[in-house]
């Protein structure tokens, strides 16, 4: 009999206690939290993360505001308004760091968006298992290797003593220098950039292509549709809600055209050309020691970035789009 009340008491706590805690009919917050208590343990250290290194840090953003003095500290610095950004978008110099940055992120959106789409429209149609898998993991395996070595291996095929140079020469051409012509450093950034990124990024839309009932694909060869007709009519509209988030978290990066790449492969011959807001943020926030100025151009980046991302979404939703929120 002890062990029958034993059973009976467990679930009296597991059924009737629980609703109790129902009030008009729905679960009273306390009680959905207590519920999901291990869901919430899971997610807080992604909370605490973005808390740390995403939140707290927004304090500094009023150094922008401020004759910041070190020693006297950041609470302690003395305001002047907007001053620092009146001497950003009066610079000489300003103009040409948003025309590089736009340019090179327009590059990289019109020419290397679609590049892993194609990919993955290619290689969802390979059927040999083993085959598939080797060029997947070939093409996303230099998404791990930092700029650094990957900038290293195209200043060797790339650069006046590379491959490249090497194979042109032997053909009795003429040296190129692709690495510090003006001419051709933006396409190089734009070319390489796409070349460490599309097989990471085409993970996501072959995981998309995956969740495409195969169903749809069987009407339309009932109704006479070729292996094209199938891609255009079927397997993108499965891609296009994917297509729309990623475009707008592409849109919210205009600004941000990848420093860590740029500033391995820049050199004082391309400036005019690869000097961009990273760049020019990291010389006069840590080298010329400007925190003032660097943290008025960093919040203005973020400021245009929220800006592009809403209005992005916004547009999606009333045109009938998957969007963010």
């Amino acid at each position: 009999m002890g062990l029958l009340e034993e059973n009976r008491r467990r679930q009296r706590q597991r059924f009737v206690e629980p609703q109790a805690a129902v009030v008009g009919g729905k679960r009273s917050l306390g009680a959905e939290i207590w519920r999901h208590r291990w869901i919430y343990v899971l997610i807080l250290p992604t909370i605490a993360y973005f808390i740390v290194f995403a939140y707290l840090p927004l304090v500094g953003l009023q150094i922008a505001f401020k004759d910041f003095q070190v020693f006297r500290g950041m609470w302690e610095s003395p305001w002047v308004g907007f001053e620092h950004f009146q001497t950003v978008f009066s610079s000489e110099k300003f103009p040409q760091l948003i025309r590089n940055t736009v340019v090179i992120s327009l590059y990289r959106l019109v020419f290397g968006f679609p590049v892993p789409v194609l990919f993955a429209l290619l290689l969802n149609e390979v059927r040999h298992l083993m085959f598939k898998r080797g060029v997947q993991t070939v093409t996303y395996f230099p998404h791990f290797l930092s700029w650094v070595i990957f900038a290293g291996i195209v200043i060797n095929i790339l650069g006046p003593s590379g491959i490249v140079n090497t194979l042109i020469m032997g053909a009795g051409g003429d040296r190129v220098n692709f690495l510090t012509n003006p001419d051709t450093f933006q396409a190089v950034v734009v070319g390489t950039g796409i070349l460490k990124e599309f097989g990471w990024a085409a993970i996501i839309y072959l995981a998309a292509l995956s969740s495409i009932d195969p169903q749809l694909y069987e009407a339309a060869r009932v109704d006479g549709a070729r292996k094209l007709r199938q891609i255009w009519h079927v397997t993108l509209p499965g891609l296009r809600p994917v297509m729309a988030v990623l475009l707008v978290l592409s849109l919210g990066t205009i600004l941000d055209a990848g420093f860590d790449q740029i500033f391995q492969l820049q050199n004082g011959a391309v400036l005019e050309v690869g000097d961009i807001i990273d760049t020019y943020v990291y010389r006069i926030g840590l080298l010329e020691a400007q925190y003032e100025v660097a943290t008025a151009v960093g919040l203005f980046k973020g400021i245009v970035g929220l800006v592009l991302i809403v209005t992005a979404n916004y547009i999606l939703r009333r045109l009938g789009q998957r969007s963010i929120w």
